[in-house]
């Protein structure tokens, strides 16, 4: 059985897997009739993740749900790669920027997206603490890209593949590009990053 990997089309957490695929040469198969709202409410559906959510990839061996989770399991399908670091410690940092990524910087937009676009309830005030604490996770990561061109080493890693799908929402949505010029060395990686072939793909 192939790997399939049960999303919409569009959807940004799914990319994480399919751009990791890319790099470790792995196919996964995206069946073109899923629907969301009611593919993802069917039984067969809700065994391989009881929440309902998307992504989900099938495998041979089970499901697995979470998008970083289904990101780092096709990344080690083809064995050793630069996509986990070459030593103990990389992988370590590897780990630490998909977490900064997921939970300050992704969770941040979120919550500044959501209301502005009707999926959550409006406040000025929660508003205001998404950007602040987005501008700080994102003052975090423009000092560390002051001196580095990627995260981890000097190639893309998994941590570059999640942190770029992370910041995409942002980018497509309520990050202005007079928001995003308070991050230079940000603006940069993210044009870098998404720019590779195996991300335009």
């Amino acid at each position: 059985m192939a790997l399939v990997l049960h999303t919409y089309k569009g959807n940004k957490s799914a990319e994480k897997a399919l751009i990791a695929a890319e790099y470790v040469g792995v196919q996964i198969d995206v069946p073109s009739d899923f629907q969301m709202g009611v593919t993802n409410k069917t039984p067969a559906f809700l065994k391989m993740n009881p929440i309902g959510k998307v992504p989900v990839l099938e495998t041979p061996e089970g499901s697995v749900f979470e998008s970083n989770a289904i990101a780092r399991y096709v990344s080690r399908l083809n064995g050793d790669n630069s996509l986990n670091g070459s030593s103990l410690i990389e992988y370590a940092q590897i780990e630490q920027w998909i977490d900064f990524s997921s939970l300050e910087i992704y969770a941040s937009i979120l919550r500044w997206f959501g209301p502005r676009m009707g999926f959550m309830p409006y406040s000025a005030p929660a508003e205001e603490g998404a950007i602040s604490t987005l501008k700080r996770a994102l003052d975090v990561l423009k000092t560390y890209l002051t001196s580095n061109t990627y995260l981890v080493g000097h190639s893309i890693t998994l941590a570059d593949i999640i942190t770029v799908c992370n910041l995409n929402l942002g980018f497509a949505t309520v990050m202005t590009k007079k928001f995003t010029s308070e991050f230079p060395h940000v603006e940069r990686y993210f044009w870098t990053v998404v720019n590779q072939p195996n991300f335009t793909k």
